[in-house]
């Protein structure tokens, strides 16, 4: 995990600003088309007096470090986006936020490589010794896509390549073939601020969105997976940590935490994304898996 700029705690609700403001619009459909274009007027002529009132404000400064620091708050940055006012290029954006995921890649054995940037498309080579596991491979991808659509939203793909350096044992298919045929195409991010009260060697048991997950906290790193023991299929509430090791209370098998939740006989504990966005440890959960919990609630 990697510190970032200290924002607001109410910095998280304008995360899905966007999808409130588009949640608005659709309701004025209701009144007629002559109402809904009105109001989308209404959005564009408002978000073009800001956008000018920023461009204003980006062009008067002349503090290098004054600009960096607002490239750098995500508020700050996913509205200079929006009016094409950031000042990094796309390939430092990308970059950047490969950087800021690489410890967490590594938590899971793996790492990554930028090969290619264009205006909207990235290629990246992963290697790491993940490759028996698909839910790690599940969790790097999703980690590293969420990181770019973030940073670079004009990136309309991101092609994964096999690596041919030594060691290299993440293949891309394990990436992409594998994830998206299990239905992990797409992600729902949700804060979990309880997370940061975790004291080192700590366990908790949280339910997130209908999700039953355990976290741990290992040093100053937190990791989150599945509350469910592969061994004996059964919940791993009670489980206790020493070092990076989570035994199951039942079945005793242990996990290693740190490596993805590598456990016996190439048993492994499924991980799920979790990074700190706009200052709060949030969770990534497949909208997929969220979908099918709530039709069975």
């Amino acid at each position: 995990m990697t510190d970032r700029p200290d924002t607001p705690e109410n910095d998280t609700q304008w995360r899905t600003a966007g999808d409130r403001i588009q949640t608005l619009l659709d309701s004025c459909a209701a009144a007629g088309t002559a109402a809904h274009e009105r109001a989308q007027q209404l959005v564009r002529e408002v978000v073009g007096l800001y956008g000018a009132g920023l461009e204003r404000i980006m062009q008067s400064l002349d503090d290098p470090g004054l600009a960096e620091r607002l490239a750098t708050d995500d508020l700050v940055a996913s509205l200079l986006l929006v009016h094409g006012l950031h000042p990094h290029d796309v390939h430092r954006r990308v970059a950047d936020a490969l950087q800021r995921v690489r410890p967490y890649l590594g938590s899971h054995g793996g790492d990554v490589d930028l090969l290619e940037v264009t205006d909207t498309v990235v290629r990246l080579a992963f290697t790491g010794s993940c490759k028996s596991c698909p839910s790690s491979a599940v969790t790097l991808e999703l980690a590293v896509q969420d990181a770019i659509r973030a940073a670079a939203p004009e990136i309309c793909s991101i092609e994964l390549v096999t690596n041919t350096k030594p060691g290299a044992v993440i293949a891309a298919e394990s990436l992409l073939a594998r994830v998206h045929s299990n239905g992990h195409d797409a992600t729902s991010w949700h804060p979990v601020p309880e997370l940061d009260v975790l004291a080192p060697g700590e366990v908790g048991g949280f339910l997130v969105d209908g999700t039953a997950l355990l976290a741990c906290r290992v040093g100053d790193q937190t990791f989150a997976y599945r509350d469910h023991c592969p061994m004996c299929d059964d919940t791993l509430a009670g489980a206790a940590l020493s070092d990076a090791l989570l035994r199951c209370p039942r079945c005793g098998t242990g996990f290693d935490v740190v490596r993805a939740g590598a456990g016996a006989n190439g048993a492994h504990l499924d991980p799920l994304p979790l990074l700190r966005r706009d200052g709060v440890l949030s969770v990534a959960l497949p909208c997929a898996v969220t979908e099918a919990m709530g039709a069975s609630a």
